[in-house]
């Protein structure tokens, strides 16, 4: 079951239909370009490094939807790149 659901989101996204086995929402994060406006590609996202990770509360999915949308930098645009930037700065968050 997933950590985290569409009504926990606390930003405001586009839902653009998203095939289930599309690589923006499936398998593990990999060099697919990450739209951080769009919701099920964060929602996708924040789910599957809880699952990776071992996260069980909703808090950690909170933190990793508010490091996303105040600071992940601009220069980074493939799920492997923002799951890489999530990693090395969780701490200072």
């Amino acid at each position: 079951m997933a950590l985290f659901s569409k009504s926990d989101l606390a930003y405001d996204y586009s839902w653009t239909a998203i095939d289930d086995d599309d690589p923006k929402v499936s398998g593990a994060p990999d060099s697919s370009l990450f739209n951080r406006k769009e919701g099920y590609e964060v929602l996708y996202l924040i789910n599957r490094l809880a699952e990776d990770w071992g996260f069980k509360r909703k808090e950690s999915g909170r933190e990793i939807e508010k490091m996303i949308n105040l600071s992940l930098p601009d220069d980074m645009h493939s799920q492997e790149d923002v799951k890489q930037w999530i990693r090395d700065n969780w701490r200072k968050y």
